[in-house]
């Protein structure tokens, strides 16, 4: 069974930092990338980041740019979020997720096979 488990979620003020880890367990997957979502309540679920495995090229949704940072260490087979200066809207379930095919698009959740139970982070004004 392959497992994806978040951890680091909480409660921040704004203006605050947290960094979120995702641990891959189980039976072994050869990812070809990596990516977390996020869902706020009565919203859809969207792109945040995400990082070839291989290579480590980065992708960010645009409001993300210069706040977050996402890293792995394929070694712990972790993949890391690093959230600065966070925002009320920043408040989300956060998912990591994990897919093996090298076609799919960074920012397609659809794309992802595997992926975490989510990660509350709550950020308060």
């Amino acid at each position: 069974q392959v497992q994806l488990v978040e951890s680091g979620g909480g409660l921040v003020q704004a203006g605050g930092s947290q960094r979120l880890s995702c641990a891959a367990s189980g039976r072994t997957v050869s990812y070809s990338i990596m990516a977390w979502f996020r869902q706020a309540p009565w919203k859809e679920r969207e792109f945040v980041a995400a990082i070839a495995v291989s290579g480590g090229r980065t992708y960010y949704a645009d409001s993300m740019k210069g706040r977050f940072t996402i890293s792995r260490d394929n070694a712990k087979n972790t993949v890391y979020l690093q959230m600065n200066s966070l925002k009320p809207e920043d408040t989300a379930v956060y998912y990591c997720a994990g897919s093996q095919s090298s076609s799919t698009y960074y920012s397609d959740a659809f794309g992802y096979e595997y992926w975490g139970q989510g990660t509350q982070v709550t950020v308060s004004s």
